[in-house]
């Protein structure tokens, strides 16, 4: 605990903020102010270093570009890998792990050791990996890198602890899974086909032991060749040549027939008795044509042969569809007995898998479900019903179902508002499920001590919002509503929406919500916003629509002519722009000037009659902005939404608006020049009325000539980050656009992305002028910028976009005693408007008086564009914004109770009456984080957080019972800074920013969590307190839980006899290194993983691993007594040799006298 003290005198030149170079932070016009009376702060600062930490905690979604698929039939749990070298592995709702491969590379194959916990994945850089999955976040026990060869399918036979591995070159190598090294023992592919043949087999591409003997090997090769391999005789039993290329083989249980895919379209069913040619050629889906022909058929990909036992087998396959049908969906076949199912998919089949009863490949199969996983969704087919229903999905599979465009997280929520939610949502769920309980149910999972309600709202590219229930490190959708039902349907190649936005006019660029009050808007690409009321009860609502002209015309460039250094607020003239109300100027597709330039007209077109609307979120009022003189309108940057105010404000690089949505009017709409009036930060310098029209001119001609192409364009691809589903697009744009202004123009075209907005000036699209990216970037970090020097003051007056916005409780003037209601404005230029506001209190006079805003508030100054507010009373405590508490407005009328507006207030001066009265305002921008004291407007402290990059995101959020500044940069960097005082607590170099898509959708909330859209179609979770990864392993789920393997079935006298002798193979014999020597060591190169000897341990004690582990100890003393006996005998025969050569030497000495020798 730290105790912090500050004597305020009120004077700007005592204050921290003068060491930052800012001569003028305290007051408006940079002049000292007449001190107050001397007040003392005594704000005890709780957070250390020590409360913060940062870790991954889950993600969420489906995995992005899915690669390969496995399924452990014990214990029920799936695994997905990924392209990026990422595994998912999922259980019972609740079980949802995700792990990632440090080289990043491809898994192209998965294989479970059943009922052993642990789980083995091939990877595209030739390495297998064995992963732990029997701690709650696995890790890797082994890897194993082959250098000269490349792997290309693997197969692990149940209860075996040798992994057959495939490679391109046709070879087949064993891999011991215990101590993850080659055997000795390897089936070379010259051996494993006849010697006359003078071709290569090509790659194996598949691997599986005879269900009827586990000593007989099936190797199949692209070419078409198949050969069954006897391991214990180091031989081919049997080869198949057959024209077409193989996909994949399947066994029937028996061990007697198998199943092949081809390239052709074609399966092929071959019986061991007769391998010379196929018992059964079949094209599913080949008809005979005229001419007596086969249709030509895509390839199937892959065949599962699947028996029964009171009905026909299942043959289940992927593709095979003729050609000549064009625009046909992927398909899975399902063809039991003599009935053909079609499954047709909305996207391309990766991977399948079918489900069965039982572990063992040699007893009947009994499949009851098939797992299909698509390039963008999971789906489960149930096979016991002759429909074949889904199953419904637990998981949260479909956030991408339209791309997110932008994302808000909300911890620690009203606890009434998810149940309401859901219960709404409920309704319009989908039917025609399966009843039966979701198949993948493995794992524990329960819910932990430490959870709260937390909600994640996601916007889409097709105008639809998500509501989803995140407690307890979960993901639930609570409720989905769809924003382009309030606008007619644009007709396709016509209309405004056609030439705006040809894809997703109603694509979701930000929303705002207080859980409180229930209020809910959203803004649209196409420069709209909604308002949104909850109700649970359903409507007739004729939807209020309002239209804002906030746009500056072309002639608002500065010149002599105007007012340059008075602007009026009095005579808005052509700076401001002007509200335009629908029953005022009526839209139409046909409002145009007379030279056909599209004028005073939204970009969409809103119902105008009567709407039945269900129960839950429903319109209450739509605004659009308009075109002016052919130009679009710019998109909206900024918003804010208080619902005791009953106003909505917003803002876009030309002005703000506010809004007034209990009266349904435009209360001020300005452009950002104006709003300054006479607190002006900025010296104005006069300039010769010849040159500045010259200078103007050019900038009409130039620069405004191909405005309009460029604003359809920047409409289109502010979100085109967000939409594209190609991750590396946007490094690519963002390296291109680098340059040696020290990165800046990489920072300009982000910061673009970001906001929406294009910094458009006539220096950067013209090089006639000497200005420069990295002078216009250091003249906006000085406070003594002029907006009249060179041509950039162009762009800085029609372009200071509004980049914040914040309603609360406050001191517009120094002079103000009591705190009123204010609205604060940040701009891209780092300047903080005060805009206090006069707003009725009683209800009657609010429906009917108008609300007045007084614009000559206070001006304050930061470095780099304002990106968030917050307010802090005297003894560090947030201070909330006043809100209405929620009422139905929809419910039925109680003559008895008057329907009145209830308000919460959250008054700077109720609970600091020590301290008297007066509150902290906390401004951060891109670069800095500034504190001030209002009403007196010093700036207490300041800390710059970044001078190499610049902060994406930044929010006020309370952690272990306190509050700090959290801010995530573009460098990657995610740091947290105590409050008041700005002291650093946490620096974490975490996430490069390599997609605009993370800076986009990474959001703070609190209990010290965030989020970001890791991938188009994921959200990872994050938290950065200390307290929460403690608790982290409680809150996941367990992989793995103990069961008893299922006995095999008796197979009977009579089948074991003449079945042939599966059980009695011993692998250990063959592959062991007494049996099969060392593999080379240049082929593969084992590298420890990081679970250590402890996790290996904990891996190999199953039943298969303590029998194994028991074998190799026999073995092990086997062999230390057979070397005993050895040496035992080898001490004999030479005792017996000196005994023969003793007596030999005996008798030739007897006779002899000493003096002989």
């Amino acid at each position: 605990m730290k105790k912090f003290r500050k004597v305020l005198d009120g004077l700007t030149t005592s204050s921290p903020g003068a060491t930052v170079g800012s001569p003028s932070c305290g007051s408006a016009a940079g002049t000292p102010t007449a001190a107050p009376t001397p007040k003392e702060i005594d704000v005890q600062e709780t957070l250390v270093s020590e409360n913060f930490q940062l870790c991954k905690t889950v993600r969420h979604g489906f995995p992005y570009q899915p690669t390969a698929l496995a399924f452990d039939p014990v214990q029920k749990i799936l695994a997905i890998g990924s392209r990026s070298g990422g595994v998912r592995i999922l259980g019972r709702p609740g079980v949802d792990c995700y792990c990632q491969h440090e080289s990043g590379a491809a898994v192209l194959q998965l294989q479970f050791l059943i009922n052993e916990g642990a789980l083995v994945s091939a990877c595209a850089d030739d390495t297998l990996h064995l992963w732990n999955l029997r701690q709650r976040r696995p890790a890797i026990l082994h890897s194993l890198k082959f250098n000269r060869e490349r792997i290309t399918f693997c197969h692990l036979p149940f209860q075996s602890k040798w992994l057959y591995v495939g490679t391109e070159r046709g070879n087949t190598h064993i891999v011991n899974i215990e101590s993850f090294v080659l055997s000795g023992y390897v089936i070379m592919w010259n051996k494993a086909i006849e010697l006359s043949t003078k071709t290569h087999p090509g790659p194996v591409v598949h691997l599986s032991d005879s269900p009827k003997d586990e000593g007989k090997l099936l190797i199949g090769f692209e070419s078409g060749t198949i050969v069954q391999w006897d391991l214990r005789g180091k031989k081919a039993d049997f080869r198949i040549y057959y024209d077409e290329a193989i996909h994949s083989v399947s066994w029937h249980h028996e061990g007697k027939q198998f199943m092949c895919s081809h390239s052709d379209g074609s399966l092929t069913l071959w019986n061991l008795r007769n391998t010379t040619k196929p018992f059964q050629v079949t094209f599913p889906h080949g008809k005979i044509q005229k001419d007596a022909r086969k249709e030509s058929c895509k390839p199937i990909l892959k065949v599962e042969y699947k028996t029964c036992r009171n009905s026909e087998p299942f043959v289940i396959f992927s593709g095979g569809l003729s050609y000549d049908k064009a625009g046909r969906r992927p398909a899975l076949t399902i063809m039991h007995g003599k009935a053909i199912t079609v499954l047709e998919m909305d996207y391309p089949i990766v991977e399948f898998m079918v489900l069965c009863e039982t572990p063992y490949n040699n007893e009947v199969q009994e499949p009851y479900a098939v797992v299909v996983l698509l390039e963008k969704d999971l789906i489960v087919v149930d096979l016991t019903q002759s429909n074949y229903p889904v199953f419904e999905n637990p998981y949260p599979m479909d956030i991408h179902e339209s791309p997110v465009t932008c994302t808000a997280y909300f911890a620690d929520c009203p606890p009434d508002i998810i149940p309401i939610l859901y219960s709404i949502g409920a309704k319009h769920k989908k039917t025609g499920y399966s009843q039966k309980e979701w198949p993948i149910s493995g794992g524990t999972w329960t819910l932990g001590s430490h959870t709260y309600p937390e909600i994640i709202i996601t916007g889409h590219a097709d105008g639809s919002i998500k509501f989803w229930d995140a407690s307890a490190i979960t993901l639930q959708m609570l409720y989905k509503m769809k924003t382009s039902k309030v606008f007619e349907k644009p007709k396709p190649g016509e209309g405004r929406a056609a030439e705006l936005v040809e894809e997703d006019p109603f694509a979701i660029q930000m929303v705002s919500w207080c859980p409180q009050s229930r209020m809910f808007c959203v803004v649209g690409i196409s420069a709209h916003i909604i308002l949104y009321r909850f109700s649970k009860y359903d409507a007739n609502t004729q939807i209020v629509s309002l239209e804002v002209r906030l746009q500056c015309d072309s002639d608002d460039v500065i010149s002599p002519s105007e007012n340059e250094n008075n602007p009026s607020f009095s005579e808005p003239g052509s700076h401001s722009p002007q509200p335009h109300h629908q029953h005022q100027h009526p839209a139409s597709p046909g409002s145009r000037t007379p030279e056909g330039i599209k004028d005073s007209i939204p970009c969409l077109k809103v119902k105008d009659r009567a709407v039945r609307v269900p129960p839950g979120y429903q319109s209450e009022l739509v605004i659009q902005l308009l075109w002016v003189d052919g130009e679009p309108p710019q998109q909206i940057t900024s918003l804010d939404i208080n619902s005791a105010y009953g106003l909505l404000a917003f803002g876009n690089c030309y002005g703000l608006a506010v809004v007034d949505y209990l009266q349904k009017t435009v209360i001020l709409c300005m452009s950002t020049l104006d709003l300054y009036g006479s607190t002006d930060p900025y010296q104005r310098l006069t300039r010769s009325p010849r040159r500045n029209r010259q200078s103007t001119s050019e900038f009409c001609m130039r620069g405004l000539s191909n405005f309009y192409s460029d604003s359809k364009k920047r409409i289109r691809t502010s979100y085109q980050s967000l939409t594209e589903l190609t991750d590396n697009q946007q490094s690519i744009d963002m390296e291109r656009n680098k340059s040696p202004t020290s990165g800046h123009a990489s920072r300009r075209a982000m910061l673009q992305q970001l906001h929406g907005v294009t910094m458009y000036s006539h220096d950067e699209h013209h090089s006639t002028t000497s200005y420069c990216w990295s002078d216009r970037e250091s003249r906006e970090n000085s406070f003594t910028r002029s907006r009249s020097s060179s041509v950039s003051s162009i762009d800085r007056d029609t372009k200071e976009a509004v980049t914040t916005l914040q309603f609360g409780e406050s001191y517009g003037r120094k002079n103000d005693v009591l705190p009123t209601p204010c609205l604060w404005v940040g701009t891209s230029l780092g300047v903080v408007l005060l805009i206090p506001m006069s707003i009725p209190t009683d209800q009657e006079e609010r429906m009917e008086e108008p609300v007045t805003m007084g614009v000559s508030g206070a001006v304050l100054m930061l470095k780099g564009s304002v990106l968030r507010f917050s307010f802090l009373d005297c003894m560090g405590a947030l201070i909330q914004p006043p809100y209405e508490v929620w009422r139905d407005h929809n419910a039925p009328e109680d003559p008895d109770r008057l329907r009145r507006r209830k308000l919460v207030h959250f008054s700077p001066s109720s609970s600091q009456d020590a301290c008297g009265d007066g509150h902290l305002a906390v401004v951060c921008s891109e670069r800095q984080a500034k504190v001030f004291l209002m009403p007196s407007q010093s700036c207490l402290f300041v800390h710059n957080i970044t001078e190499s990059s610049f902060v994406l995101r930044a929010d006020v959020v309370s952690v272990c019972n306190s509050v700090c500044l959290a801010c995530f940069c573009a460098n990657g960097h995610v740091m947290t800074l105590s409050l008041p005082s700005l002291r650093p607590l946490m620096d974490v170099n975490y996430l490069p920013l390599t997609d605009m898509r993370i800076a986009r959708t990474f959001y703070f909330t609190n209990g010290g969590q965030a989020l970001y859209l890791s991938s188009p179609t994921e959200v990872q979770r994050i938290t950065y307190s200390q307290e929460m990864c403690d608790n982290l392993q409680e809150m996941l789920g367990e992989l793995f839980t103990p069961i008893e393997t299922p006995e095999a079935q008796n197979r009977g006298f009579l089948k074991g006899f003449f079945g042939g002798n599966a059980h009695t193979f011993d692998r250990e014999e063959l592959f062991g290194e007494a049996a099969a020597g060392k593999a080379s060591r240049s082929l593969a190169q084992h590298i420890p993983g990081q679970g250590g000897v402890e996790g290996m341990k904990v891996a190999a004690s199953g039943v298969v691993g303590e029998l194994a582990r028991a074998r190799i100890a026999l073995d092990e003393r086997g062999q230390r007594l057979g070397e005993l006996e050895e040496r035992t005998a080898l001490m004999m025969t030479s005792a017996e040799a000196f005994s023969k050569h003793a007596h030999e030497l005996m008798l030739k000495c007897k006779d002899k006298k000493w003096y002989q020798f």
